[in-house]
């Protein structure tokens, strides 16, 4: 059965997220280098049933987007350009990272662990998805 896919997009990192089989729950996946995007989502999509790509759409907390949403949409180019049968949803990503931060905080984590940026990266990921799903 196919997946619904999750970006947290950021200029150096950015955060994965998929759903169960039954498109129910989210799931962080891990968080790459941004270079790194399109060559991972290639062989990702390539191995697994993904039809739809949920991307988080940054926003001030006034409504207006952010500077970062110019290089989502080349990002987003890109993507229809290699998976046109993709769709592409976009989703209001506001508090995010901040929730996500949240998350590790009270998670008990090592603190080692806790500073890692890709966690961020990933936990916002998952929270946009399961926002998305619900």
């Amino acid at each position: 059965m196919p997946k619904v896919m999750a970006l947290d997009f950021g200029l150096k990192r950015t955060g994965i997220a998929v759903t169960d089989d039954l498109k129910m729950m989210a799931f962080g996946l891990k968080a790459v280098e941004t270079k790194s995007l399109m060559d991972f989502l290639k062989t990702y999509v390539s191995k697994n049933q993904v039809d739809e790509i949920v991307i988080g759409q940054p926003k001030h907390v006034d409504g207006q987007l952010m500077a970062l949403e110019r290089n989502i949409l080349w990002l987003i180019e890109d993507i229809k350009k290699d998976f046109p049968k993709l769709k592409i949803i976009r989703i209001d990503e506001r508090y995010s990272s901040k929730m996500a931060s949240q998350a590790i905080a009270q998670s008990g984590l090592k603190n080692k662990k806790k500073r890692s940026k890709g966690l961020i990266d990933e936990i916002s990921a998952t929270l946009i998805l399961q926002d998305y799903l619900n």
